[in-house]
Parts: structure tokens; C-alpha cells; sequence
């Protein structure tokens, strides 16, 4: 499918630096509730690792399932192996923000006392931000983790973000650390991070969505608000369960406007009302994909509707190969 010319606008939405991701430290990927995040991160991943890359999918607190489309065994708080070059974590805010406080302290003894105990975990809880930074920062800071030979211990960190409201909430906490915290260790490694986010050679927000009216206004909002308020660099656009189009334009015309009866009481009427469907799927498609292109000045990448199910590794391979 083809993408039609970008309408100039008023403000023009910033794309990241032309590279490909794999020049990346650090990629966002975000979207509405149901598009295929953690699809597209797993294909994301594994596409990377065939370049040769160590990529690390940091999950948020979710519903874990990215185990079963590379065939690992279940991910949780622990980095773990779960493909080859691919490794996986489901942060959680408890567990990072043990991590974090062992990073600042470098001391058991010295974060128990300052930090495990009920009275600082339920200020940590109340203060608005402070769990999604202890999993954002701690997506991070696996970006500075070096080996031996001071190579990156990961060349590319995925962040599995949340569903596009609280997935902004998350990106905006960095910004609000800045704004309001004294300096300190929790303002420098915001800082620190910030500048990554922004750095468009270094990070880029990949936004999934789907081919469907809906989906595509919310990602062209949650484009603008990630350009215009966070000011982050957007790297990809990807369109994902993609229909291959079986009727040209006069034919989806036609089928939609042929008054033909719908009951499914003969096979002929039963093809007609499917073909119908099909060609009403399509025009849809086709203008959502129409108004994505004129909106936003980033060629999408297009995954297709696969008719089986997508969360097995062969269907992650699959879609691999398509953004390799």
C-alpha cells in the first residue's frame, strides 16, 4: 500500500534522527490499549538480534505474555535469556525500587534502613510519578550498564511502555523531576535520562496502531503530544494487523452500494454479505491509512493481519522479517 503526500501543517511533527533503529540505545515503543505493543516489541527485538544486536524488552507490571511468542519460559522480575541476543524483564515498582536504591547507595544495610521499611514505601506509592519513574529509570539505567571490556552490556533497551494515557504519564516524569526536585542523586539520573530520551541518534518512540478510524486518531494525538510537549523524537510509526486488499476502490464501491438482500439464507448470499464485510473493512482501512500519511510525516511500516494466532515464535519471526 502506498502512502499518500503529508499535508503541510501548522506545526510539523519531528521524526528521529534517519538511521535505522538499530543505531538506537534506547526505543519507546507506545500505542492505544489492544494494538499489539508487546507484538511488535518481540518482532522489534528479534529483528534487532538478527542484526546482530542485544536487545533487552523491559515490560512495565504487565499481564506477561511475551514468554509465549519467543517460547521462553515465564519472564518476571529477574532479567532473563529468552531468545538468541534477546533478553526480557517484567519490572515491577517494588523490585526497582530495590534496584534504584542499591544503585544510589551501594549498600544493603544503608537501603534497608533509609528505604525498606512501610513508612518510606507508602510515601514512595502516594508521591504522584515515583513508581513509574523506578521502572522507567530502571529501563534506563540498563543503558549505561557496561561488561568488562566497557562495551554495553545491551546495544538496544526496548521499553514496553503502558497504553498511550499512562504511557505519557510515565514519559512526563523525567520532565517533572527536573522541574520540581532539589539536586540530588534522583534529579542527576533524571537529567541523565532525559537527555537520552531526547537525543534523537540515541532514542526513538516507535507508535503502533491499528488500520481502524479510532486507533489512528488517538496515535496522530499521542504523535502530537509526544512531539509538542516532550518534545521526543518519533521514530516509526507502525500499522499493525494490515489487510491485504483484495478489491480496488470501484469494486469496494460497488459491493458497498449494491442494495443486495443480507439474509444468509442462500451460499450465493452468504459470499455476497462476506464479500460486502470485506470491502467495507477495506474502505476503512484505506482512508485511515490515507489520513495516518497526511498527518504524519513518517512512512509507516505495515505488519499484516496474520490468520492464525500471532503469539508463537513462528509468528513472531514472521513479522521479524517484515521490519527487518
Amino acid at each position: 500500500m502506498s502512502a499518500s503526500e503529508p499535508r503541510k501543517s501548522q506545526r510539523t511533527i519531528h521524526s528521529a534522527h534517519p538511521a535505522g533503529l538499530e543505531t538506537k540505545r534506547f526505543l519507546i515503543v507506545t500505542g492505544k490499549g489492544g494494538v499489539g505493543k508487546t507484538t511488535v516489541c518481540a518482532a522489534e527485538a528479534v529483528a534487532l538480534a538478527n542484526k546482530g544486536k542485544r536487545v533487552l524488552v523491559c515490560m512495565c507490571n504487565a499481564k506477561e505474555r511475551l514468554s509465549t511468542m519467543l517460547g521462553a519460559a515465564p519472564i518476571g522480575s529477574d532479567v532473563v535469556p529468552v531468545a538468541p541476543n534477546v533478553w526480557a524483564v517484567n519490572m515491577d515498582p517494588e523490585n526497582a525500587l530495590h534496584e534504584y536504591g542499591m544503585m544510589a547507595l551501594r549498600s544493603e544495610t544503608l537501603f534497608k534502613l533509609l528505604f525498606d521499611n512501610k513508612y518510606v514505601r507508602a510515601f514512595f506509592r502516594a508521591v504522584p510519578g515515583m513508581q513509574e519513574w523506578t521502572m522507567l529509570g530502571k529501563a534506563w539505567w540498563h543503558t549505561t550498564e557496561t561488561r568488562a571490556d566497557e562495551s554495553p552490556v545491551y546495544d538496544v533497551v526496548v521499553l514496553d511502555a503502558p497504553a498511550t494515557g499512562h504511557g505519557l504519564d510515565m514519559l512526563r516524569v523525567p520532565k517533572v523531576i527536573l522541574d520540581v526536585v532539589p539536586p540530588g542523586v534522583l534529579r542527576r539520573d533524571a537529567e541523565r535520562a532525559w537527555k537520552l530520551f531526547q537525543d534523537p541518534k540515541q532514542c526513538a518512540v516507535v507508535l503502533v496502531t491499528l488500520p481502524e478510524e479510532m486507533a489512528i486518531t488517538e496515535t496522530i494525538e499521542l504523535a502530537r503530544a509526544i512531539d509538542v510537549e516532550l518534545e521526543l523524537p518519533i521514530g516509526k510509526v507502525v500499522v499493525n494487523s494490515v489487510l491485504p486488499p483484495l478489491f480496488s476502490r470501484e469494486e469496494r464501491k460497488a459491493l458497498e452500494d449494491t442494495g443486495a438482500p443480507v439474509e444468509r439464507s442462500s451460499p450465493s448470499n452468504v459470499v455476497f454479505a462476506s464479500a460486502r464485510a470485506r470491502a467495507m473493512r477495506e474502505r476503512v482501512q484505506a482512508e485511515s491509512l490515507s489520513r495516518l500519511s497526511s498527518e504524519l510525516p513518517i512512512s509507516p511500516s505495515f505488519l499484516p493481519q496474520l490468520f492464525r494466532d500471532a503469539a508463537t515464535p513462528e509468528a513472531i519471526h514472521e513479522l521479524a522479517r517484515r521490519l527487518g
